[in-house]
């Protein structure tokens, strides 16, 4: 529900905050005193159309900024998720106005797209006037009603779900057959070349681990030599290892005698001779690196040969082969199989039809038999609403050729104003003021099932009086016990029904250089004051008060 609203600097309004409650608020005032300016801002904070013209004159921009009370299970909440926004519980809607036209939306002080705010607000408030009847105008909002109105949720919710199952059935079906087809019209080439390939076998980065394995035998070849020369020098005949090893002891031998001229000399030659036989085994290891059978080079380079041919003839990198040798295999395999699938296929997908068919049909059956109960509820609260000689009827059409997620119903409410005229589309049919009552008898009807949490009516009560408008004041009040219902109202049988009155006037400021809208609510005695003037207009008289008293009291009889 809306707990809080407030304007900064839109038309009429510098400065406005207020406080709603649960139940039923009526604004009331004189005429032009700011009421559609206050609901022309409430449209912004809900993601209505911006207007350079909102913004007050002499301020660079305004704001409305709207609070709501949102339940957890509120399709609100999953509208956050899906945009990546924390739900606290309490969302705060706030639409920035810019004098050049521009405009900004926040929920929660996180900035977003129109859009986006847009759809949280549709889910949050219905505004309803008699020229705004937009819950009307769309037939998949009618069938959306209606199932509300039903409790059909879980079985549309699960007939969309065998409508994906469907889908995903015949997708699937429709994507083997085109590979059955695209691999019928290649097949001699795709068995000649899932054979080449399969014979070839070739793996992922095979290329260059053989290109690697010749470039180091190659190379090795040239310096065999080398290597073999160096080490004849470290540890072959002409080594010196053994002359240094014959020095070393014979000076350990005048060590004894002279340990200061002599250990430094050993210590320096044994180092020598260490790092000459460490430098021999590494020799030893390179030229064993090095040896390789030519046998085993050409048996690389004609491997390479193959592969490279292989790539050339197929157009595909040498690395690619392997997988374009599983796509052959999987394609030839198709062909072989394919008919078996194809018939499992089939089979799956004419299952899904079926169970499709059978739970639309069995959904609109059940929207047929509620139609006539929602007809029902809803002519019952046309005669005192003085549409007495009107009808209200759900039209439900199927076409099974024409199926979607939600069946095969197209559902429309349609409306007969009077005995002998022809039905029609509640829109077509309907002038202003009735559109207005039927739409009032319909959200009564469903109060608490397909409706925003918050319902605003804007002068719904316009050209009725006496007990017509004390019955839109009754069914207003009925309709507050299940939501949140905002009424601008010009009846004071409205006004007396509800829980909370605000009244919106403007006053001067500046010595009457500018006015400015102003809100109040008003309490027992004011609100007596206010409820007298709609009766008697200007000059308010004791039989007015008198009056508005009576109806105050009939109220909350």
């Amino acid at each position: 529900m809306l707990a809080r609203l407030s304007i900064r600097d839109i038309v009429l309004i510098e400065r406005l905050d207020i406080e709603f409650a649960r139940g039923l608020a009526v604004l009331t005032g004189e005429t032009g005193a700011g009421k559609s300016i206050l609901l022309d801002a409430f449209a912004l904070a809900l993601g209505g159309r911006g207007d350079a013209g909102l913004v007050r004159h002499g301020a660079e921009q305004g704001q409305v900024t709207a609070t709501f009370d949102v339940p957890k299970d509120h399709p609100a909440s999953a509208l956050l998720t899906e945009n990546g926004l924390e739900d606290t519980g309490e969302m705060i809607l706030r639409r920035v106005q810019f004098g050049d036209g521009r405009t900004r939306a926040f929920i929660n002080d996180q900035a977003i797209s129109v859009q986006t705010l847009k759809a949280l607000g549709a889910s949050l408030v219905e505004i309803h006037g008699q020229h705004d009847e937009r819950a009307l105008v769309d037939a998949s909002t009618h069938r959306r009603l209606l199932d509300a109105f039903s409790g059909l949720e879980k079985e549309v919710a699960a007939l969309e779900k065998l409508w994906e199952a469907r889908r995903e059935a015949n997708r699937e079906l429709d994507e083997h057959r085109a590979g059955m087809e695209r691999a019928a019209r290649e097949a001699d080439y795709l068995r000649h070349a899932s054979d080449e390939l399969k014979q070839l076998a070739p793996k992922d980065g095979e290329e260059t681990a053989l290109a690697s394995r010749r470039t180091t035998m190659m190379q090795g070849e040239k310096i065999a030599a080398d290597l073999r020369e160096a080490q004849e020098a470290v540890g072959g005949n002409h080594s010196p290892v053994a002359s240094l090893s014959a020095a070393v002891r014979r000076l350990e031998r005048r060590a004894a005698n002279s340990p200061a001229l002599v250990e430094p000399a050993v210590k320096a030659i044994d180092t020598a001779i260490n790092a000459l036989e460490e430098a021999d085994q590494h020799l030893s290891a390179a030229l064993a690196a090095a040896d390789f059978d030519p046998a085993e080079l050409e048996r690389i380079e004609e491997r390479l040969f193959a592969l490279r041919a292989a790539s050339r003839k197929y157009s595909t990198p040498v690395d690619g082969l392997a997988a374009l040798a599983a796509k052959y295999a999987a394609d030839v395999a198709l062909i072989d199989a394919g008919a078996d699938q194809l018939k499992k296929l089939e089979e799956a997908a004419v299952a899904a039809d079926k169970r499709y068919a059978l739970a639309a049909t069995k959904l609109s059956a059940a929207r047929v038999k509620s139609a006539e109960k929602l007809n029902k509820a809803v002519n019952a609260e046309l005669a005192p609403l003085k549409l007495e000689r009107a009808k209200f009827t759900t039209q439900v059409e199927s076409d099974p050729a024409s199926p979607g997620p939600q069946g095969y119903d197209r559902v429309e409410f349609w409306v007969q104003t009077n005995p002998g005229t022809k039905p029609g589309p509640l829109m077509k049919v309907a002038s202003g003021g009735e559109l207005s009552r039927f739409l009032l008898a319909l959200k009564v009807v469903l109060s608490d099932r397909g409706s925003a949490p918050t319902l605003v009516f804007d002068e719904i009560d316009t050209g009725v009086g006496g007990a017509v408008a004390d019955a839109i004041g009754a069914r207003l009040s009925r309709l507050a016990e299940k939501v949140q219902v905002m009424a601008v109202t010009h009846a004071p049988q409205v006004a007396a029904r509800a829980n909370q009155h605000l009244l919106i006037s403007k006053d001067a400021l500046d010595k009457g250089k500018r006015v400015a809208t102003r809100v109040n609510a008003l309490a027992a005695d004011h609100r007596r004051e206010e409820i007298a003037r709609m009766l008697a207009g200007a000059e308010i008289t004791a039989e007015a008060r008198a009056a508005a008293e009576r109806l105050l009291k009939a109220a909350t009889a």
